[in-house]
């Protein structure tokens, strides 16, 4: 039989951040951390006529539902998780120095500890030599995973864990061997942010500070540049551990124009996935921008109240597909009701068509100018908040909003002479969330919907805290 050189492919889910592997040599394969919805890694297995041998997972993942109990069921996979932690299905829990036997390669475990207790890194060697080493949430391009989501008490133990198994990694792995990380493409599960998109363990060691930092320093370091998680993290680890069953992707019931209207005054999300321009052009009040073209899974996740009834509503039946298959991945396993159409379609007395402005950095540099009072609110988070800020604005991340709206409301009515307020982020989309946030609870607004890159270079004043949120300060301009 030829000896094939080892495969992998990644599967991508941008809006997590994150990528799951499907590794193959001579016709047998491995998976490491699948997504909740497994037909992608079956469409790329059944393309290439591989046979799964193993399911692993690298940690208890706390930004999504893995698919990997439900992938090892339907390949009659062998299912490996870190030992360590209580689960509620048959699997095979393994733990440090482990080696397992696959067609495509050695396994070679190793407990890496820092982004979790129990994390594993896989090393898959072929001829005594380590090809490619599968770091989940350990080892990233250019950073680490980070530390704090079990809680603060973990915090500060787990980074100085993640210090020494860069150094582990560095001593037991070959270097030339391809690193593979699950988390770090834009995951919130990523201590800071992450460089590239491929390298060796050698380039790593060279350019990763977590490699070339002393051990105080490093803790110092990381502990100060974190920033907030999204809510919804709460509920994965505990469904990970309970293991998930299979999704259901099919529409569910249609909802009328009564039914919507029925819904929005129950105090259910009625989520509108169009477009965030669109929106601010014409909507139904009551409704909630979350622009599935944009990171609407990870926002929507982090703000709604766990276990309220998501009704689905867009433009044609490809966005609510689209974020069907995001909110499974979180753990959101069904909506109660979708539309599609416009808002001339979804529109009653009750639930009338509605708009706002929607401006650029250079229409609220010139109202502003017009009028240095004039009400802007901040929705960044705290670290972007502390790399400067529009002078005057009020800050009140997006996550916080909902739950500060008796401080927005007379805030809001208090300068009603210069105007409704403006609300500007970090790129648009969450301005948009935000402002149909604010519209449902009555606040006029106006949409800022320009990168904050160009706020300076529109002429914006931009001011930066002496003493930011990263150094434990907490204010709200």
């Amino acid at each position: 039989m030829t000896d094939n050189p080892l495969e992998v492919v990644s599967i991508e889910t941008p809006n997590l951040g994150d990528r799951s592997y499907v590794v193959g040599r001579n016709g047998s394969a491995i998976v490491i951390d699948p997504q909740r919805d497994i037909d992608r890694v079956q469409q790329v297995l059944d393309d290439r006529g591989w046979a799964t041998s193993h399911v692993l997972e690298t940690h208890f993942h706390n930004d999504y539902v893995s698919g990997g109990l439900e992938l090892a069921r339907v390949l009659g996979a062998d299912y490996v998780v870190p030992s360590g932690m209580t689960v509620s299905f048959p699997a095979r829990q393994v733990s440090d120095k482990t080696e397992i036997d696959a067609g495509s390669g050695l396994i070679r475990v190793l407990h890496t500890p820092g982004h979790t207790p129990n994390h594993l890194s896989f090393a898959l060697n072929v001829g005594g030599k380590d090809l490619a080493l599968f770091t989940g949430g350990s080892l990233l391009f250019g950073s680490v995973g980070r530390p704090d989501l079990l809680g603060p008490q973990l915090t500060e133990p787990l980074v100085r864990a993640q210090w020494n198994s860069m150094r582990r990694i560095a001593d037991e792995v070959t270097r030339s061997a391809q690193v593979y990380p699950t988390h770090g493409f834009g995951s919130f599960c990523s201590a800071t942010a992450t460089v590239g998109t491929a390298s060796t363990l050698a380039e790593q060691i060279l350019s990763n500070p977590a490699f070339s930092v002393d051990e105080e320093t490093f803790v110092a370091d990381l502990i100060r540049g974190l920033d907030t998680f999204p809510a919804y993290y709460a509920h994965m680890g505990p469904a990970n551990q309970a293991g998930a069953g299979p999704v259901d992707l099919s529409l569910p019931q249609l909802a009328t124009a009564q039914d919507i209207a029925r819904r929005i005054a129950a105090g259910e999300w009625v989520v509108d996935l169009r477009h965030r321009r669109i929106f601010a052009g014409e909507h139904i009040r009551g409704s909630l921008s979350f622009d599935v073209h944009g990171n609407a899974v990870t926002y929507l996740g982090w703000l709604i109240d766990w276990g309220t009834p998501l009704t689905l509503i867009g433009a044609e039946v490809e966005e609510v597909a689209t974020m069907q298959r995001e909110l499974v991945r979180i753990g959101i396993d069904r909506p109660v009701a979708y539309a599609v159409g416009t808002p001339t379609d979804w529109a009653t007395s009750d639930t009338p068509v509605s708009s706002y402005p929607r401006v650029s950095h250079l229409e609220l540099a010139a109202a502003l100018a017009a009028d240095p009072t004039l009400p802007m609110l901040d929705l960044r988070r705290n670290s972007e908040y502390d790399d400067g800020f529009v002078t005057g604005a009020t800050h009140i991340p997006l996550h916080e909003l909902r739950g500060r709206l008796d401080e927005v409301a007379p805030w809001a009515a208090a300068h009603a002479e210069h105007g409704p307020p403006w609300l500007y982020c970090g790129s648009g989309f969450r301005a948009s969330v935000g402002a149909s946030i604010l519209e449902s609870a009555g606040i006029g607004v106006v949409h800022v919907d320009d990168d904050f890159a160009n706020a300076a270079t529109a002429g914006l004043p931009i001011s930066h805290p002496e003493v930011g949120h990263r150094l434990g300060a907490t204010y709200t301009d």
